[in-house]
This record gives structure tokens, sequence and C-alpha cells, in this order.
């Protein structure tokens, strides 16, 4: 089983990033036999979606598609930018077959207070449900307080720990690749 961690951000590493690795990092410390990958999109040159073909973008696209495509599961994580989530990480879901996302998916989301905690959650899942995602249904968001000289809290961790082990469960529940649970999304269905 694959668990993917897409980082959204494109800024240098942060504790977003911090974040992300612990929570691919717990879930194959406890979950035996579980590979993950961590597609960081600061590290990654992905096309603007233009309706060519990703093979012919000459750049990162078609790997992370296929990454994304491979993975039994995924863990999204953005940072709240502008009460949504990044222009980066919405170019990259355009990218993606609606296929591509029809599985288990956990949300990380980091903004400065609390205030900002529904900016990433409920546009995601708005994203999430055009793919057909199996969506936790609560996400991982963190602050600042989150984190004590750049290291996560205990509580930062076991909110991370619960988001891993979620995504994992539900795959379980998960349909076969190319297949949804529930009805079709509209976005797939052949007309």
């Amino acid at each position: 089983m694959k668990l993917l961690g897409i980082l959204g951000s494109v800024t240098p590493p942060g504790r977003l990033l911090t974040a992300t690795r612990w929570a691919l990092d717990h879930a194959a410390a406890t979950h035996g036999g579980l590979e993950t990958e961590l597609i960081n999109l600061a590290d990654k040159r992905i096309a603007f979606a233009d309706g060519r073909p990703p093979e012919q973008l000459g750049d990162d696209t078609a790997n992370v598609i296929k990454s994304a495509q491979s993975a039994d599961a995924v863990i999204i994580a953005s940072p709240v930018y502008r009460g949504s989530i990044t222009g980066a990480l919405k170019n990259l879901l355009d990218q993606l077959p609606v296929e591509g996302l029809a599985k288990p998916v956990g949300i990380i989301a980091m903004g400065a207070t609390d205030h900002h905690y529904l900016g990433v959650d409920w546009h995601l899942r708005d994203i999430l449900a055009w793919f057909g995602s199996i969506v936790v249904p609560s996400s991982a968001y963190l602050a600042s307080f989150d984190f004590a000289e750049g290291k996560l809290t205990a509580d930062a961790q076991r909110n991370l720990a619960d988001l891993a082990d979620a995504v994992l469960k539900l795959t379980a529940i998960s349909p076969a690749p190319g297949q949804f649970l529930g009805p079709v999304p509209l976005a797939a269905r052949r007309r």
C-alpha cells in the first residue's frame, strides 16, 4: 500500500513540511509495509493546466500525476493563502484526471491563527468532491501555537497521527482504481 503526501506550498521548507513529513513517518512506522512518498511542490515544476497532455509539458507534471494515481491514499497539505489553498496546489489538482483522487484523502491545513481554519478545508473539500474522493471527516489544522522551537507539540502530533490513521482506515472501503464509492461524480460521467 502507498500513502502519498502532497505539500501545496512553494515557499522554502518550513513548519508545514515538518508536519507533513511527520504524518507520513508516523503512518510508515505504525502500518507495516506501507510505502510513503512526499511530493513537495516547491521542488517540482508543474506546468499551467492548459489542456495539453502531461507528457508534452516537459516538466514534472506527468510524474507527479503518475504518483497520485498510483497511491492508495493521499494526504494533501496547504497553508491558508488568501482564504483558500495555494494557486500551485489548485494548478496541480487541475492537471489530475477525475479518477486520480477517487480514493481516501486527508487534509492538513495551516494558518497563523485558528480564525483561518475553514479556508483550506472548505475549498479543498469542494474540489475533492469533484474527484469523488473519500475524505476524512475532519482535517488536521495547525497554527503557530502547534509548534514549540520549530517542533510539533504533542497535541499537533496526536492530530496528525489521527489523520494519517483515518486515511489508512478508509482504504478498507476504497473502490478499485477507476471506480467510485457511491454515485459516479458528474465530471466522470461519459455522455
